[in-house]
């Protein structure tokens, strides 16, 4: 057994804390999957001088929700599988929506991993930082600058504390 399945069994069951977890890294598989969807689409409408931004960041969406997948299964959990499509927040027709659109991407995973670093643990819990942090600084890049509190910027005009919708619809980035 490796060293992070050992720390995950803390978590596994039907405990509150496991249960938070694995609903979490749900979320957060379902927002990389509609992620990788959406660099798609705008690796087809991006201008090149920014197409190598635009594929480190599809390769960075990639590999993290295979590492999701591996931690839901750690969860004792079975990783949902990616929709066929996602929809789109707005149209995506030339290069500065493809910005726009790849801002509000990152600005969405940012959202999930906050709440998946508030239901994890351990190991989980510092993967989960470095992926927001990881999407903050992608936002920022992609919109030229950052915002105060990456992750929240999804909530306003939510309820506070309320947790971040996570249906596979709500996956793709909110319209703006």
């Amino acid at each position: 057994m490796s060293e992070t399945t050992k720390k995950n069994t803390k978590n596994k069951g039907n405990g509150a804390a496991g249960g938070a977890a694995l609903r979490a890294a749900q979320a957060a598989l379902r927002a990389e999957h509609a992620a990788v969807y959406g660099y798609g689409v705008i690796g087809g409408r991006i201008r090149d001088s920014r197409k190598g931004e635009a594929r480190a960041a599809y390769d960075a969406h990639r590999a993290r929700r295979d590492a999701l997948r591996r931690t839901v299964r750690d969860l004792d959990g079975t990783p949902e599988p990616a929709a066929a499509a996602y929809s789109l927040p707005f149209a995506v027709p030339d290069s500065a929506a493809a910005v726009r659109l790849a801002a509000d991407i990152e600005d969405k995973i940012a959202g999930v991993y906050s709440d998946l670093v508030r239901a994890s643990h351990d190991d989980e819990r510092g993967a989960a930082a470095a992926a927001l942090r990881e999407a903050a600084v992608r936002a920022a890049r992609w919109r030229g600058g950052s915002v105060a509190f990456p992750g929240l910027t999804e909530r306003t005009g939510s309820a506070a504390g309320a947790p971040a919708s996570t249906s596979p619809s709500d996956s793709v980035p909110p319209q703006t």
